[in-house]
């Protein structure tokens, strides 16, 4: 192409960038960051495709992956790793997971052939009330609501690695916490990505606890390469260790988290009892049928299984979306974005905990997915998704959602030398959660994740909103993907709140329809349509593609989209993992 025409398109690409920019209202500065991306960004980082014969972890920080690694060279296996790993990051990787948050874990058990899911969601308290966050009737301020004790959900990893264990572990308990209790004792050297959000989000968005340790006492963050220790972390750790999940949800621990929620400002209503009475809960996965693979997810109250099943269903008969011709094409993006559009609407719509609200029984149902797939013009974006009615969906019609989602959140990849694998999302929600401080941890903000107005304008009960001992609906989306053999192809999953499903279609259509390795489908550029305009991120080479798109008549919202893919396949009896150069993972294997 000569310097001519890369001007224009440049220029072109310019042009749409500032047209969009232009739609957006004028907000604060910290409001439109808020509303971009619930981690922000921090960089670019290249990375090769890994790969291994024995065993594989990929993880978004090297510590993290390393100590998984640790211990899969130790004997244990792949749910034995995700432990140590995800213990890890809580540490290292503090605005995105910790003791304080929850998780969802789906594992592949190769002895038994079986896959089973794992559901360490938060849950509120049982004084929780549909009106929680409202005030003279209208929703409080989010960012009020977040940096409260109103917004802190009875934390569910520990109860979920523990019910994940006892199921399928192989070393001890107390052994998988040994690379954590070091690491807190020890400390480790803050990473730029750390840094860059302590920096970003600042001191007062925590309280003091958690302000000191993070920040110095003139409220900067702390350095890159400072050597951050955690003592109070440490021994929590170690009591878990020794004592077992139930040490975590009763005594000293249960009694700091009560604490710290009761004397925050709204103080929140969370009780010891509430504590005490949590229960992690193994869940049937999601899997449906995908060009002769299986793709399988996590069921409600995670919304991403079914969504990205719906969208792949919606896809899978469409010409011009598979083949290598069709990577990153305007037809085949323009397609996918459609898909998501009828997706989002039905999960907004129908999708919450079902132990509350009933899930359409024909949520998937092939005759629904058809009537579905036809409004989807090939040559025209629709102006609006509207939810459809699928079968079994209630005669009294839910409230239109008003969820507004965020997510700090991490998500790890792991298979080991048996074949077992381990896919696993953990969250704290927001970036560092609620910036509330309990026994050397961070709490969530999970219940934010709600939504705020339990009512629609016209008076119906939103199927997200606050009820006490309610699991808030979630998009994580830990997925395991089985070949046409019937044998484990790929394992992954990512962060990024709302965009998580997005994030995880579009690895999906890169390693299955456009015959990506591992890597590639990692640092493909992000794309996507929630039904608020198609998201896409302004990499060298989309240009020509954003003006098509404008083409095609979809609402174009330029913005990096940070997401943290972490990817292991199965390929000519080798595993290859990616890990998201947008963040500072690895993979590691043998």
């Amino acid at each position: 192409m000569s310097a001519r025409p890369k001007q224009v398109l440049h220029r072109l690409w310019l042009f749409v960038l500032l047209a969009n920019l232009l739609t957006v209202p004028a907000l604060p500065v910290a409001a439109q960051r808020a509303q971009v991306v619930p981690e922000g960004a921090t960089g670019w980082i290249d990375k090769s495709l890994a790969t291994a014969n024995r065993h594989m972890v990929a993880a978004a920080n090297p510590l993290a992956a390393e100590a998984g690694r640790e211990i899969l060279r130790a004997g244990g296996n792949a749910v034995d790793a995700a432990i140590a790993t995800v213990l890890v990051l809580g540490i290292v990787e503090p605005q995105s997971s910790g003791l304080g948050g929850g998780a969802f874990i789906l594992v592949h058990d190769a002895k038994r052939d079986a896959l089973m899911s794992y559901d360490g969601r938060e849950t509120a308290p049982a004084a929780a009330k549909p009106d929680r966050f409202l005030r003279d009737g209208k929703p409080m301020g989010f960012r009020d609501a977040v940096n409260s004790g109103l917004s802190v959900g009875v934390p569910g990893l520990v109860r979920g690695l523990e019910l994940a264990h006892k199921a399928h572990g192989r070393l001890p308990w107390s052994s998988l916490f040994a690379p954590a209790i070091r690491i807190a004792r020890d400390g480790f050297t803050v990473s730029a990505r750390l840094n860059g959000l302590l920096r970003w989000y600042g001191a007062a968005r925590f309280s003091p606890a958690a302000r000191a340790h993070y920040f110095d006492a003139s409220g900067n963050p702390r350095a890159v390469g400072h050597v951050l220790r955690n003592p109070e972390l440490a021994a929590t750790l170690q009591r878990v260790a020794d004592g077992g999940a139930d040490t975590f949800y009763s005594g000293p621990i249960a009694e700091a988290i009560v604490a710290a929620v009761s004397g925050a400002s709204p103080a929140g209503d969370m009780s010891r009892e509430d504590i005490a009475g949590y229960r992690a809960l193994q869940r049937p996965a999601v899997c449906i049928g995908y060009r002769q693979r299986r793709v399988c997810g996590m069921a409600p109250p995670s919304s991403g299984g079914l969504t990205i099943a719906q969208t792949l269903k919606l896809i899978e008969p469409l010409a011009g979306v598979t083949g290598t011709e069709a990577r990153m094409s305007a037809r085949a993006v323009h397609l996918i974005a459609e898909a998501e559009k009828l997706a989002y609407a039905d999960r907004d719509f129908y999708l919450a905990d079902p132990a509350f609200v009933g899930i359409p029984a024909g949520y998937l149902d092939e005759s629904y997915l058809a009537a579905r797939r036809r409004l989807i013009d090939e040559t025209r974006a629709m102006t609006k998704a509207e939810p459809g009615q699928p079968p079994g969906a209630p005669v009294d019609r839910n409230g239109a959602d008003a969820t507004r989602e965020r997510g700090g959140t991490t998500h790890l990849s792991v298979v080991d030398a048996e074949g077992n694998a381990v896919s696993l999302t953990a969250t704290i929600e927001g970036a560092f959660g609620s910036g509330l401080w309990a026994a050397g941890f961070l709490l969530n903000n999970e219940l934010t994740d709600f939504s705020l107005n339990p009512t629609d304008a016209q008076g119906r009960a939103i199927a997200n909103r606050v009820e006490g001992g309610k699991r808030p609906r979630s998009s994580m989306a830990p997925t395991i993907v089985y070949g046409s053999d019937g044998k484990l192809a790929a394992v992954l999953g990512a962060p990024g709140g709302h965009r998580i499903i997005l994030y995880v279609v579009k690895a999906l259509v890169g390693l299955i329809d456009w015959d990506l390795d591992a890597q590639a489908a990692a640092a493909l550029p992000n794309f996507g349509d929630r039904g608020r305009g198609l998201e896409i991120e302004p990499r060298a080479g989309v240009a020509a593609l954003a003006l098509r798109l404008g083409q095609l008549g979809h609402h174009l919202r330029t913005e990096e989209m940070t997401s943290g893919l972490h990817i292991i396949v199965r390929r000519n009896g080798l595993l290859e993992g990616g890990a998201d150069p947008r963040r500072e993972g690895v993979a590691l294997g043998d």
